[in-house]
């Protein structure tokens, strides 16, 4: 059997050089698009509970959210009852970009599955689901216990 990875490696790359031409002329990176996504949906959730959501490092969200911040993507503030935790928002700027990222992402899935019939992208979207499931199962059990942590 061929190596699962090789295949969602490669998907991934191809899919942020699809996004990343289809920013042209943005300041955000297909990198962003998760952050705004989230955010959108969960807006003031701490950048820890983003960083778990995302599955992404917590120094790699504090330098995306800069980059974010100083640009008018997001603001961030200290939670009142604890100055430790940073609340996350999206802003009117990050609002207005979800449109365009939602139409890139769509048109990547319709260019990804163009060719396959009703039946069969019902059963890839069942089969990766199902994999990204087992997958979040592992990473949140390893960050959970802390066998993710860096030595």
């Amino acid at each position: 059997m061929a190596s699962i990875m090789r295949y969602i490696d490669l998907i991934s790359r191809c899919g942020a050089i699809y996004r990343s031409d289809r920013l042209g002329g943005t300041e955000l990176g297909s990198c962003h698009f998760p952050y705004i996504l989230t955010l959108c949906r969960e807006p003031g959730i701490s950048q820890e509970g983003l960083a778990r959501r995302i599955y992404i490092g917590k120094s790699s969200v504090t330098r995306a959210l800069a980059y974010l911040e100083s640009h008018g993507y997001v603001r961030r503030e200290p939670e009142a009852a604890d100055r430790r935790v940073m609340r996350v928002y999206p802003t009117a700027k990050a609002e207005e970009a979800l449109p365009l990222i939602r139409g890139i992402l769509r048109g990547w899935n319709e260019y990804l599955t163009e060719g396959l019939g009703p039946d069969e992208k019902e059963t890839l979207t069942l089969l990766l689901e199902k994999a990204a499931a087992r997958a979040a199962e592992y990473a949140d059990f390893s960050v959970l216990s802390g066998e993710g942590d860096e030595k």
